[in-house]
């Protein structure tokens, strides 16, 4: 297994370094640096406490864990967000309540998962028409049923 070191900063009280729960899993936990309570319907940018210095290169995703999101109505709102190689301001985790009750998570909550991605660049070529490249599978949207 490939490794790659990222530097990282604590720069608030409480905050946690991301670590892997098994030596095979593919994202990192991170927890939040204090506590925070969102009520039903309620959106928040929750504090990690850590910014990263992200090789260039690179990018860093933010996943939602599945067991916050299957015990309780918070949703990471831009799932997967993105951070940059350039970004070196905290990294926050836009939390939803999609419930229907306050949500409160305790400082050092596991919200979210780290994941580091090689990045490629696009380079976009125009065309006439894309239809006669590759297959075209047809559909979208729920097309293949549901």
């Amino acid at each position: 297994m490939d490794t790659i070191e990222i530097a990282i900063e604590l720069c608030r009280p409480g905050a946690v370094l991301p670590r892997y729960a098994h030596p095979t899993d593919g994202g990192m936990d991170v927890s939040l640096a204090e506590a925070v309570t969102l009520a039903p319907g309620e959106k928040r940018i929750a504090p990690t406490g850590l910014k990263v210095a992200v090789p260039k290169g690179w990018m860093l995703l933010v996943f939602p864990r599945s067991g916050l999101s299957a015990k309780t109505g918070l949703r990471v709102a831009n799932s997967p967000g993105l951070i940059d190689a350039g970004y070196r301001d905290e990294v926050g985790v836009i939390l939803h309540n999609t419930g229907t009750e306050a949500v409160t998570l305790d400082a050092g909550a596991r919200v979210a998962q780290f994941v580091v991605v090689r990045r490629t660049a696009i380079a976009f070529v125009p065309v006439p028409s894309v239809a006669d490249i590759g297959e075209n599978r047809g559909g979208g949207f729920g097309h293949t049923g549901a």
